[in-house]
């Protein structure tokens, strides 16, 4: 569409997501944690790193394949795990699947998604991985790996940082909540964006498909995310990690990382990729931002598994910086939703194209003809 050629940043699709969604919804989406602290600095930590590029470098080739997690992907990005996506366009998380899929990176499934395992298998395919959150009840935790195994799900990642949910004071002022509390200001707010509140209206509210089996009884989407959100098992620890690391046959991700000693003892048990992440400042307020966090990390694992980071990415230059600093990888998820949220898959499409030809254009411009090129020499240290 027209609309979205017009589209030359990934700002520019948060602001046609802003358009379409309700305040609420949108709030819900793109705000962090009490006072955003932590929000703000995940992407301040960004701007705030400076490059030395190198001149008469022969850059008229430039090729950003690279690897992840020994497979090879278009550009070092990921699509991050994030839940009730759904609630801003419906069937966004299959949209934003298929979208990896045709771009040639991983998009990773999460337990609150409002589409299933199996479904993503079944009609987006790529390579793909599981976010779980680990529950009271393991043994529900233990079908959702099975369930992820079966369907060909190239890797688990385990979420450590959420022992219990931050305190989004957005979400509270504009009186969102799971489930769904209809008050007159989120009425008013609602029906401020019509074809939303319609379809919303007409076909229900999408449906977390994954935690079906897990309550039956449960009679709508609400229920059911409220009452798994109070089983986080907040008694989850490094036993637990290595019990499911013996479990789990394939790749093991664990996100959540911010301190140095706690990802040593991740290699040690035998993670095959930390993620750097403070859950995009929507939990602790005050964490360290991830790309400060993530030199510290890196060091310490010493190659022993790779290192991924997340939070705060909005441009291609971004993933040159994380990749100078020792990242193997970002990860990617508001601008991916806002894309979703904008023009469903093409929205989706866009963004990752935005970034790859960013990432391109940076290259270039820093003497960088391929992804091993990218490395803390390009850095203008601190002085």
């Amino acid at each position: 569409m027209a609309r979205l050629a017009r589209a030359f940043s990934i700002d520019d699709l948060r602001r046609m997501a802003r358009q379409a969604l309700p305040r609420a919804v949108f709030d819900f989406f793109e705000g962090g944690a009490e006072d955003e602290l932590t929000l703000a600095a995940n992407r301040a930590a960004f701007a705030d790193v400076r490059l030395l590029p190198k001149v008469l470098v022969d850059v008229a080739q430039v090729d950003t394949g690279t690897a992840i997690l020994g497979q090879t992907a278009r550009m070092p990005l990921v699509i991050a795990p994030m839940g009730a996506v759904g609630f801003g366009r419906r069937g966004a998380d299959v949209a934003i699947a298929r979208a990896a899929a045709h771009a040639d990176v991983p998009y990773v499934l999460s337990t609150m998604a409002t589409a299933s395992i199996e479904r993503i298998a079944r009609e987006a395919g790529g390579r793909l991985w599981f976010q779980a959150y680990v529950l009271k009840q393991r043994v529900q935790t233990t079908r959702l790996m099975e369930r992820a195994q079966a369907a060909g799900y190239e890797a688990l990642m385990i979420t450590a940082d959420v022992p219990v949910g931050g305190k989004r004071e957005r979400d509270l002022r504009n009186d969102f909540a799971i489930p769904f509390r209809f008050t007159p200001r989120n009425l008013l707010d609602f029906a401020s964006r019509p074809a939303w509140a319609l379809d919303m209206l007409l076909r229900g509210v999408p449906v977390m498909e994954n935690l079906l089996e897990m309550a039956p009884e449960a009679n709508d989407t609400a229920q059911l995310a409220s009452s798994v959100g109070r089983e986080f098992d907040a008694g989850f620890n490094w036993d637990g990690l290595q019990q499911i690391r013996d479990a789990w046959p394939r790749k093991l991700v664990l996100k959540g990382v911010l301190r140095a000693n706690d990802a040593q003892r991740a290699a040690a048990i035998g993670c095959d990729a930390i993620v750097v992440s403070n859950h995009g400042g929507r939990q602790l307020d005050g964490a360290s931002a991830t790309l400060a966090a993530l030199p510290g990390v890196v060091a310490a694992v010493g190659g022993r598994c790779a290192v991924l980071v997340d939070g705060g990415v909005r441009r291609g230059v971004d993933m040159l910086k994380a990749r100078a600093l020792g990242a193997e990888a970002v990860l990617i998820g508001r601008p991916a939703l806002y894309g979703a949220c904008a023009a469903g898959e093409a929205g989706v499409q866009r963004a990752l194209e935005i970034l790859h030809a960013e990432l391109v254009r940076a290259m270039r411009l820093c003497g960088a003809p391929h992804i091993e090129a990218i490395t803390g020499d390009l850095l203008a240290l601190p002085a």
